[in-house]
């Protein structure tokens, strides 16, 4: 099963249904503190169901919506590449489609809501009979199923199944008359198929920016601690490890057994009030027997010691192997990875490498890889398709990334477009693609002139007339020149509109 879509309703900052389409490759981008995180806990809440990084707690309401009523918060994920059958009661083979599980596009839609502190109700959202008698077939017992095939003469091929039964049911009927609705399937009587359904859905791991775990610092800086807590956690390892301490406890009792026969010999009263001491299997801290495990350096110097940039590389590569183990464990089921600024504490080199690693990952067979980002630098390296722009704008809180002036992604220009923001950086983006398209004369002549006093390496100063386009890029680049006025927020604004409105005119000239 692979994620089509989520939505988050009344979670956090959400107060209305907000829905994210998702790809093979979904980035999200936006300010920060603008909801980014807040879709990919939503989605660790969903399929983690409080086992994950985050718990939902009576915080996590919307404050809102709790004000005029509202206090469910609702998640919900629509899933393609559905299973072809499911298995009921160990042998009722049938699908979701036959079922009317389904949505009218042919899509799982799992609704959960949850009243905080975290109780929740799960309901499925399709394409459903509504005819009389037709609704609420899920729910009943198989007993009362035959008892309505029977009364009504319906045709069955095996009465001791309830998939065929409830088909035989709905053969039966004129008109179906199919509707949207919902079928809450966690209660006892739809428990199968709800266990049914859980083990096709995807494993979702995150990865978050500051790296909130259960375990101890130690822990998180080094990997290899969560590997040993892993490693003895296994129930093959513990009897193992039971043998061991079995054979050990032995040849205590025998040593203790014999020394407390001599020391009868001679004090009979105090061999009686000695007894030997030997711990159980679970009093024994194997975990400090491997205290000093750890990955090293050539130098020896633990990772834990490094710098952050090289700890958050580790982890990361930590994360993507343990959830590879994991997939590889859970069978065919799909593997969703959310990684939250995998820049982090990264310099550009390495962003660009974990850029193309995560590229690669979403195009593994049953993978979908989820991130947010802030750099500029991961950006570009992406194509549109994978990018969603989150804001504050309330006509489209999640929204598609699409071509502007530039012919890649540039988080600049989706910042500028969607917030206004003018930046240095995105004026020297657009500087640089006029001047390697051949035009920067002819963008020159379109810009007034200004007076310009150059500083030569020598100290000495030279005035002359240059476009208002040219001063601001300039000052960028020289900020050790200090002869001249700095450029305006506003004259920054300018000389952007200019360049995109020149791009804009140059690519439509092309096209006519």
């Amino acid at each position: 099963m692979k994620i089509k879509a989520v939505t988050v309703n009344r979670f956090r900052g959400y107060a209305e249904p907000v829905v994210v389409e998702l790809d093979d490759l979904s980035v999200l981008i936006g300010r920060n503190d603008i909801g980014k995180s807040t879709i990919l806990e939503a989605l660790d809440v969903f399929f983690n169901e409080g086992k994950g990084c985050i718990k939902i707690d009576k915080e996590d309401i919307n404050k809102s919506c709790l004000a005029r009523g509202e206090d469910q918060i609702e998640i919900s994920v629509e899933f393609a590449e559905l299973p072809t059958e499911i298995v009921i009661d160990s042998s009722n083979r049938t699908t979701l489609v036959s079922e009317y599980l389904t949505t009218e596009n042919g899509t799982l839609h799992i609704v959960k809501r949850y009243s905080p502190p975290g109780k929740e109700r799960v309901f499925i959202r399709a394409s459903h009979p509504t005819a009389e008698g037709c609704l609420d077939l899920h729910q009943k017992k198989i007993a009362e199923l035959r008892k309505t095939v029977e009364d009504h003469g319906f045709p069955c091929t095996d009465k001791t199944r309830s998939a065929e039964l409830r088909k035989a049911i709905w053969d039966g009927q004129a008109d179906l008359a199919l509707s949207e609705c919902e079928i809450e399937i966690a209660k006892e009587d739809t428990k199968a198929i709800w266990d049914q359904i859980k083990a096709h859905m995807p494993l979702f791991t995150l990865f978050q920016s500051d790296r909130k775990n259960a375990e101890s610092d130690d822990e998180v800086q080094d990997p290899m601690r969560v590997a040993v807590r892993e490693v003895l956690g296994d129930p093959a390892i513990r009897a193992k490890l039971r043998e061991v301490a079995d054979k050990v406890r032995e040849r205590l009792e025998d040593v203790s057994g014999r020394t407390l026969e001599k020391l009868r010999e001679l004090n009979p009263q105090l061999a009686a009030s000695l007894e030997p001491q030997i711990p159980d299997l679970d009093a024994l801290k194997w975990p400090e027997v491997f205290k000093s495990v750890g990955i090293s350096g050539e130098n020896g110097i633990p990772i834990n010691k490094r710098g952050s940039g090289v700890k958050r590389l580790v982890l990361i590569s930590f994360f993507r192997a343990e959830a590879e183990r994991r997939l590889a464990e859970a069978g065919n089921r799909h593997v969703v990875y959310a990684i939250e600024e995998p820049e982090t504490s990264q310099h550009p080199e390495h962003q660009r490498g974990l850029t193309a690693a995560l590229k690669a990952l979403a195009t593994a067979e049953a993978t979908q890889v989820m991130l947010t980002t802030h750099s500029p630098e991961i950006v570009k390296h992406l194509s549109f398709d994978c990018l969603r722009l989150v804001s504050h704008r309330p006509e489209e809180r999640v929204s598609r990334v699409v071509p502007n002036e530039l012919p890649y992604p540039s988080l600049n220009e989706v910042t500028f477009a969607a917030f206004g923001e003018a930046t240095s950086e995105y004026h020297d983006e657009l500087y640089a693609h006029i001047e390697s398209s051949g035009d920067l004369p002819a963008f020159r002549a379109t810009r007034p002139l200004v007076n310009y006093v150059r500083l030569h390496r020598n100290g000495s100063t030279v005035a002359e007339q240059i476009s208002s386009t040219d001063f601001i890029r300039h000052q960028i680049h020289h900020p050790e020149n200090l002869h001249n006025p700095r450029f305006s927020s506003a004259d920054l604004y300018d000389s952007i509109l200019a360049m995109r409105a020149f791009i804009k005119a140059q690519r439509l000239a092309v096209v006519s």
